[in-house]
């Protein structure tokens, strides 16, 4: 892509409000604040970990997660209910997001690829997970929700611990 292109594309606002949405779900996930996060959402949005890197039917084919928003839901209450295993000392997380590049862009929504680092700390423990990730930010009357989120493992086709924290 070129230089005049990206910087096209950062010049306009709704690029740079998703761009903002993306940062801001990272700090909301690294401070667990998961009800917050769960209120970024549309009513139809799907959080998505494929095992297959290439796919895009989700639905047909293996996910680590395949959540809509009843299922995000019940996720979230499993990790600050305290009777999930997952959540008793939860890890401490920062992630990184950065390499915004637009896909898709529409009147209702625009669609931005980014990679992410995140590296999780728990029991004397440090476990580093990068992916590619894709959100769909949908424009709605209350401004602009997460309908979408893809994350790609970059080792999704091995084996990848259980991590107790939302990706």
């Amino acid at each position: 892509m070129s230089t005049d292109l990206m910087t096209a594309q950062l010049a306009d606002t709704r690029v740079l409000q998703a761009i903002e949405l993306i940062w801001h779900e990272a700090a909301l996930l690294d401070a667990k604040d998961y009800q917050a996060w769960d209120a970024l959402w549309t009513d139809a949005g799907r959080y998505v970990i494929p095992i297959d890197p290439d796919t895009d039917d989700f639905d047909g084919s293996l996910n680590m997660v395949n959540d809509d928003t009843r299922m995000r839901r019940m996720r979230i209450e499993r990790l600050t209910s305290g009777y999930s295993m997952s959540a008793l000392a939860a890890a401490r997380t920062v992630r990184t997001v950065s390499r915004f590049t637009v896909e898709e862009r529409t009147e209702e929504s625009i669609t931005v690829r980014s990679a992410q680092v995140l590296v999780g700390f728990k029991r004397d423990d440090q476990q580093t997970l990068a992916a590619d990730v894709t959100h769909r930010i949908r424009y709605t009357e209350s401004g602009p929700r997460l309908d979408l989120k893809v994350i790609r493992l970059v080792n999704s086709q091995a084996a990848v611990n259980a991590s107790g924290y939302l990706l």
